[in-house]
This record gives C-alpha cells, sequence and structure tokens, in this order.
C-alpha cells in the first residue's frame, strides 16, 4: 500500500517536503504545484520525491469545466488541459478532476447535472482535454462524487465507454458514493461492486469516511478515517488485490494534525491486516 495525503504538509523546502512525508512512513504524495508554477522548482518537487521513494499519486485540477459561463468553462479546459500535460510529464499515476456542475457552484448540487446535454457535454470535454495532451506517462481520471454523474459504478463503466480513450481510467472515491442507506450498511459489499466493474481501472483511492447520522430524513457527513461506519479495511484489502502498488490518499482535513492522526490510523488498519495474511 502507498499512503499519502492530499496535504503538501507545513514545509520549507522540496527537500523538507519529501523528508517529512518519509519520516511519517508515507510512500505517496500529492502533487500541489500547478502547470502555472516555475518549472524549475516543479523540478527539485520530482527530484526530492524520487529520491525519497514517493510515488506522485495525483495531480489535481479542480476546476469546472462544464460551467455555464462560457469564458470560465475555456479557461478551466485551459487549465485542465495544463494539468494533464503536468501529470503526464512527471510520471504521476493519474490526473483527476470532477466532470463538472451546471451552476454557480463549482462542485455544487443541480437537476442540469444529470440532464442529457451535460453528460454529452462533459463526454466532449474529457476527449478534448485527452486529446489535446495524448498522454503516455499517466491518465485523465473523474472522481466520483455525490450529485453528478458518474454516480455509481455501472454510470462510470457507461462514461468510459463513451469516452473512448485509453489514458481515461478511474479515480475510486466510494465515500462520495455512499448516498443511501443501503451502500452505507452494505458498504463492503458495494465496495466489491465497484471494483469487480472497475478495479481494473482504478489508479488512484482516496481515503476519509462517513457516518450516517441518526436523525430524519437520511444525512451523511464526511468525517475522519475511523469516526464512520465504511469499512477502510475491506477498501485497502480489496483495491490492493487488483494493484499491489495503489495509491491511497486521506484528504478534507484541515491541519497537519488531523492528517498524521488519520495517517496513525491507517497505518495500524494496515498492519493488521498484513498479521491477519
Amino acid at each position: 500500500m502507498k499512503l499519502g495525503t492530499s496535504s503538501p504538509l507545513s514545509h520549507k523546502t522540496p527537500q523538507e517536503w519529501a523528508d517529512k512525508h518519509k519520516s511519517l512512513g508515507l510512500s505517496a504524495v500529492n502533487f500541489h504545484l500547478t502547470c502555472e508554477d516555475d518549472e524549475r522548482e516543479i523540478d527539485e518537487y520530482v527530484r526530492c520525491a524520487g529520491s525519497a521513494g514517493l510515488t506522485i499519486a495525483e495531480v489535481g485540477i479542480w476546476r469546472n469545466t462544464l460551467d455555464p459561463d462560457e469564458d470560465k468553462r475555456k479557461e478551466a479546459v485551459r487549465y485542465a488541459i495544463g494539468q494533464l500535460e503536468l501529470a503526464d510529464r512527471i510520471g504521476a499515476r493519474c490526473c483527476v478532476n470532477i466532470l463538472g456542475s451546471r451552476g454557480p457552484r463549482w462542485d455544487g448540487a443541480y437537476k442540469d447535472n444529470y440532464s442529457e446535454e451535460t453528460y454529452k457535454m462533459g463526454i466532449k470535454t474529457i476527449r478534448e482535454i485527452i486529446d489535446a495532451v495524448n498522454p503516455v506517462n499517466t491518465f485523465f481520471t473523474i472522481e466520483p462524487m455525490p450529485w453528478m454523474l458518474p454516480d455509481g459504478p455501472d454510470e462510470y463503466q457507461k462514461l468510459l465507454e463513451a469516452v473512448d480513450r485509453d489514458r481515461f481510467a478511474v479515480h475510486m472515491d466510494v465515500f462520495n458514493w455512499m448516498t443511501s442507506a443501503r451502500r452505507y450498511f452494505y458498504n463492503e459489499e458495494f465496495i466489491d461492486e465497484c471494483f469487480s466493474k472497475l478495479g481494473s481501472l482504478v489508479k488512484s483511492c482516496h481515503l476519509k469516511d462517513v457516518k450516517m447520522e441518526d436523525d430524519y430524513t437520511v444525512f451523511f457527513r464526511e468525517t475522519h478515517p475511523g469516526d464512520g461506519g465504511v469499512s477502510i479495511a475491506h477498501l485497502i484489502k480489496t483495491a490492493l488485490s487488483y494493484d499491489a502498488d495503489m495509491t491511497f490518499i486521506v484528504e478534507h482535513l484541515d491541519t497537519d494534525e488531523e492528517y498524521i492522526r488519520s495517517v496513525r490510523y491507517v497505518q495500524g488498519l494496515w498492519e493488521g491486516l498484513q498479521k491477519k495474511g
């Protein structure tokens, strides 16, 4: 297992960045620099990561390439192409974005997110980004979200087939797909379903947790690994059965201390799995 965090953690130099991750027993990192940063600085971070044996798991885009404002949409696509070029240049396992939203919030929940027009626009945009770069060292991926497509493994399969590009693969965040009580209570079975349908194409996984609150109607809250009801151990074991070098990225925490706490929890799970064989 290659564990990392979505945070670069506090540091002053590329070497300190790499050393800090290595000292925490981490073997994966997200690349926090962008295509708009100085190339020499980028190269130094990549060099330090390589020297420390750190796999660059993900280059994030996190822009709305389906923005209803056409000028903003074009700028987001331009940036996405730049980020995919960066991911390919540094050999990241994947470059990741969401499909996009059709409202003012870049990752928001809107009825039009599910329209046929939006779906076709999403397919066309993914093709445009991949074809502009023709990556050979990385993959373009879409992170699942709770309120936009693809909102399940079957929908992701259909999207893969529709885009029809060899360098389009899967970013797995099963926690974002915990959108029903059935999926939540039977999360191990749902994890099995996700990987049986998509596992061979999964390039990186997010790690967090989800807790279903005891209140009406149905309310899910994202939380620290171990504080919710999703079997993280089962996710790790299942993902590794498809790729022994799978990267797992702890995300959405606020401080270094919170990240370290969650890292230690996941490392404990991993040690337990190894002892069980």
